[in-house]
This record gives C-alpha cells, structure tokens and sequence, in this order.
C-alpha cells in the first residue's frame, strides 16, 4: 500500500480560505499599508482584464503545494508591497500602473547553446501554467500567504539550454527610471539583481510567476514575469523580469551589494541568525494578528535541505 507522509508545512486543502470569502470580505486597513484610492482600483481591473493572456487565468489549481494557514486577502496583499523601483513605502501600488508592461521581452543569454529575446507573451503561452500556494516571508518579519500562477522556473532553464559549465542564474529587471521615480535615486545599484545557484534554480519550488489570485500578475506584484522563491527572504523573489543570464561567476545581488553585513546571496528563511537590526525568531501575517514562529526554510525544508548540503558552518540566511 502506497503511504503518502505530508511535508511538515502541509494541511488539507480545506485549510485553505475559500477564494469566494477572500472575494467577498471587505477590504481592511493594516497599519501603515494603506489602500489604493477608489479611483485607481477601476485602473487596476481594466489593466489585467487587457492583459493578452487573460484567456489564460485562472490556471489549474496544482494541488501539491498547499498551505498551513489562510491564503491572505488579495485586498491586503495588492497595498502591501516592497517595490523600491517605484519608492520605500509600501503603498506603491498606485504609482507602479505607470510601468507599461507591454510590449516586454526577456533576454535569456551568457552561458546558453543560443541567446535569444522573448516577447512575454509568447513565452508565457509557451509553457503550462498552474497555480501554486505558497507562503511569502519577507526579511522584515511579515509574511503572507498567496495563489501565485506560473510554471517552474526549471522550465525556463531547460528552454535555454545552459552550458555544463553554468553555475548560477542571474536575474536582472528593468531600467525605467522616467516613469519609476526610485530608480532615480542615486545611491541604488540599479538595475535590481538576484541570483540563485543552478541546483536552486531546477528546484521544483522555484516558480516563475505570471499571475497571482487567478488573474494576469499586478505591476505591484512585479508584472509581467517575477520569481517566487518561497524558502527564501522575499527580496530574493526578483520583479519584472527583463534578462536572464546563465553563469559560471556567482551574482552580487541589489541588496547585497548595498548591505552586504546585511543581505548575503543566500538568504534562506533562518530563525536562529538574526538580521542585525532585528530577531528572525517570529514572524506577522498581514491582515491578521496572529504570529508564527518562524520555520527554517520557510517550512519547506523538506523539499530544498538537501541544496545546502556542505554548507553548514555558513550562515544560511547571509
């Protein structure tokens, strides 16, 4: 008899808020995040429902990746977004609709059989998207919980079709400081960067996201391509995707190159290595009052432990 062990992060489905309640309850106001105006809500809706792939969403629930806690309302997650392309607040869902996201191509080159340029569209209806549930910690101790919709970024990585000598994955996003006013601050390494090890890049866990809440993604989300890498502190999960390089050279990523006492390449969700300003011990579900004790690997130990193996005397979370 075939015996399935659920992974230590895992509840029924039934666990999970239904989507017509996250639907129908009323937005709420959480501290500082704000809510978009009234007039930029109706902007929001008209953008995604003339997104090219519309027809595409909602995509086919996979059911192997659940939860163990309520999916957070989409009202709280749209105005509670890191995006400093577009400022430090974390009400900038308004200000990032100036990003046009159409029409967007990504580079895939460097270490590669055959650069090449793709128009985002084609390359989303390219391969089979899926929703997945997956939990959200950012490196501020807040976390949520979200219905991303994409495909493994492994597909992305088998379309490429690296050189054996390829080590890393170098994500960069887009320049465009007329219409994001944070990238004309100065002080910022712009572009934004990421990285991630080629082992950690064909993870089944890494997801390449094009929608979240079973509609095309929101600019504040990172629209039109951005990474989820759940194990990880959020500013790991990289937004508007314009290249992807292949590498045998590790990439010295945004925050990491600003702090990198702070920020290392890793930044895999660790309770026990505290950020220097703050604990890593607990962590806040937006929207709610309830707090968790923070898991090593976000909970998902089970599927990634074994990347970082040979790597115990570094800090995981640096």
């Amino acid at each position: 008899m075939l015996i399935k062990r659920p992974r230590g992060w895992e509840l029924p489905e039934s666990a999970a808020t239904p989507e017509r309640v996250w639907l129908s309850r009323r937005s709420l106001m959480l501290g500082g995040a704000g809510l978009i105006g009234a007039a930029a809500l109706p902007r929001l809706a008209r953008a995604q429902a003339g997104d090219p792939t519309v027809d595409l969403y909602p995509a086919a629930r996979n059911d192997g990746f659940v939860l163990d806690r309520p999916v957070t309302e989409e009202s709280i997650a749209a105005n509670y977004n890191n995006f400093y392309e577009f400022g430090s607040s974390k009400r900038v869902a308004a200000a990032a609709q100036a990003l046009p996201t159409r029409p967007w191509t990504v580079v895939v080159d460097g270490m590669v059989e055959q650069e090449r340029t793709l128009a985002i569209d084609d390359l989303i209806r390219a391969m089979t998207l899926e929703e997945r549930l997956y939990r959200l910690r950012c490196v501020e101790t807040w976390a949520m919980a979200v219905p991303w919709t994409g495909f493994p970024l492994a597909d992305l990585v088998a379309m490429a079709r690296p050189l054996s000598s390829a080590r890393y994955v170098r994500f960069e996003t887009f320049t465009n400081p007329d219409v994001a006013s944070g990238q004309r601050q100065s002080w910022y390494p712009w572009p934004y960067v990421e990285g991630v090890t080629i082992e950690e890049a064909t993870n089944e866990l890494a997801f390449l996201v094009t929608g979240i809440y079973g509609k095309p993604l929101a600019n504040q989300f990172g629209a039109p391509l951005r990474l989820a890498l759940p194990w990880k502190y959020g500013f790991k999960s990289i937004k508007s995707i314009v290249r992807v390089t292949f590498t045998d050279e590790r990439p010295v990523s945004f925050w990491e190159e600003l702090a990198p006492q702070e920020y290392g390449f890793w930044a895999n969700v660790n309770p026990d290595v505290p950020h220097r300003r703050w604990s890593q011990a607990r962590e806040k579900m937006l929207g709610t009052d309830e707090e968790f004790p923070t898991q090593l690997f976000n909970g998902y130990g089970e599927w990634v432990a074994g990347l970082y193996a040979g790597l115990e005397d570094e800090p995981l979370y640096m």
